[in-house]
């Protein structure tokens, strides 16, 4: 396969010492070329990523997608692997408006490639949903065998999962607001619009809170106001 044009080559390795020993750097820096395989190329810069259990963050990956937008380069990695399962590596491919090329899938590429990381996408996130369902079913199954719940029980959430979290709580929230605004404005132009009577009239209506328990107060219409003026 040859191809032509400039590329950005994101490399990965799991210690410090392989980092600075080159071990893993190598076989990928390999992998890349046989991928390029001749060809009217030249490869810009590498970005060399040392991952660790501690952190999820990917400071190298940042750098080198912002260097093929500056450059209007391709990225190029030489393995897929385990990045397949990454829903928020995946998402931030699809975000960053960059061509990638993986290595060991020479069939990623242009908006063929872009499907298909799609498609990855859309796997680890129905995996993720699946593995969040078996993990309630299994809470609620131990909880109703009267064991006792709660604690971190030495689990840290990453800092990856905590901001996917976030974000993910907020993209509900908004969705919410929006989905409340032609209520919200009709029940104004009837005349309803302090705080107390808007929660009143959304009880009333049978429309429930964001997590679905109790009558509305005016504190959460607030909220959905507060959101939605920020949107405009």
């Amino acid at each position: 396969m040859s191809n032509a044009g400039t590329f950005i080559a994101y490399f990965r390795v799991s210690t410090a010492k392989q980092g600075l020993s080159g071990l893993g750097v190598d076989a990928q820096r390999d992998a890349v070329q046989r991928y390029l395989n001749g060809g009217d190329w030249r490869i810009i810069s590498e970005f060399t990523e040392v991952e660790s259990g501690r952190r999820s963050d990917r400071p190298a990956l940042e750098k080198a997608l912002a260097a093929a937008r500056l450059h209007r380069a391709s990225l190029v990695v030489a393995k897929v692997d385990r990045l397949t399962r990454s829903l928020a590596f995946l998402s931030r491919l699809l975000e960053a408006g960059v061509d990638v090329r993986f290595a060991d899938l020479p069939a990623i590429e242009g908006p063929t490639g872009r499907f298909l990381l799609q498609q990855m996408a859309a796997v680890a996130e129905l995996e993720a949903g699946m593995i969040s369902t078996r993990t309630k079913q299994a809470l609620a199954a131990a909880k109703a065998r009267g064991k006792a719940l709660g604690g971190s029980r030495g689990v840290v959430p990453s800092n990856e999962a905590r901001e996917a979290s976030v974000s993910v709580r907020a993209g509900k929230a908004r969705q919410r607001a929006a989905d409340l605004a032609p209520v919200l404005a009709r029940l104004h132009d009837e005349g309803v619009t302090s705080l107390n009577s808007l929660a009143k009239a959304l009880t009333e209506q049978g429309i429930p809170t964001a997590k679905g328990q109790g009558p509305w107060t005016a504190v959460q219409v607030a909220r959905v106001r507060a959101k939605l003026a920020a949107k405009c």
